[in-house]
């Protein structure tokens, strides 16, 4: 209850700045928080990415492993996006099966890689109708600051340009052994905005999200394509406010991409 209270005061806080045009964080209403990557974050997986968005962290591991396609696709392998809320990350979070908070973080990430084409299914088919690989992408969250959707759509992009194809061997894979990396044509992120009174930000902390009346994320690529559109809580946006929104998503998510291009360069 007492936490309940002091969400409330801080909610009321950012609202009393916004009417001002002004973040408590000292951000301009479309700007990102820093962020940090460390792509090649655990040795375990075949592709991994950490992502610091503020003082928000996620660890995204990637694992392919070979498996049966599905029926109606026997031409195409696929991916699986999941999300772990660790009781670490904010105490809001319990441990047990992902609630519908951790579901719709997982599939927003996967409808924004998936519809963007950034992944080729046919190139995943090792023996059409009995053999391909399927991709795991598994989002852990150690820190929840705010925006787990950018942070994690992020991250989830960074692991993918990672990712080493394993080695197989009369149908196995190799442990430790590759055959290259994963081909990833396009850099679909999200974007993420908070509605809040008639006020809309880029990138909510955690306190903006406690004051949100709504929420919407963009999923774009480089090439100005729109790949996902998820709009949050009971609130609504105007026709005017998607189309801004939109075109600051076009705009900012670069910043990302470009982040994510130095990291890769090393």
């Amino acid at each position: 209850m007492r936490d309940d209270i002091l969400w409330e005061l801080q909610a009321d806080k950012v609202k009393d700045y916004l009417r001002r045009s002004q973040r408590l964080d000292g951000r301009a209403l479309t700007d990102y928080r820093p962020f940090t990557l460390q792509l090649d974050f655990s040795k375990n997986a075949h592709g991994s990415c950490r992502v610091q968005l503020g003082k928000t962290d996620v660890i995204v591991g990637v694992k392919m492993d070979v498996a049966e396609p599905y029926p109606d696709t026997p031409d195409e392998g696929s991916i699986t996006v999941g999300a772990e809320f660790t009781p670490l990350a904010s105490p809001v979070f319990e441990p047990g099966p992902p609630d519908q908070n951790a579901t719709e973080l997982a599939r927003v990430v996967d409808r924004c890689i998936r519809e963007s084409k950034a992944l080729d299914f046919k190139k995943l088919v090792i023996e059409e109708g009995s053999k391909v690989w399927f991709v795991f992408i598994d989002i852990y969250v150690a820190n929840d600051c705010g925006n787990l959707f950018d942070a994690s759509s992020l991250g989830a992009l960074g692991a993918l340009l990672n990712t080493k194809v394993p080695k197989l061997e009369d149908g196995k894979v190799v442990k430790g052994e590759y055959a290259g990396r994963l081909e990833v044509s396009k850099m679909p992120l999200l974007t993420t905005f908070a509605k809040i009174e008639n006020s809309i930000v880029l990138d909510p902390a955690l306190d903006e999200e406690k004051a949100m009346d709504a929420r919407l994320s963009i999923g774009t690529t480089e090439e100005r394509l729109i790949s996902a559109m998820q709009k949050g809580l009971g609130g609504s946006f105007k026709q005017a406010e998607i189309e801004q929104c939109i075109d600051i998503a076009f705009e900012k998510s670069e910043e990302l991409r470009d982040g994510l291009r130095k990291a890769l360069k090393g």
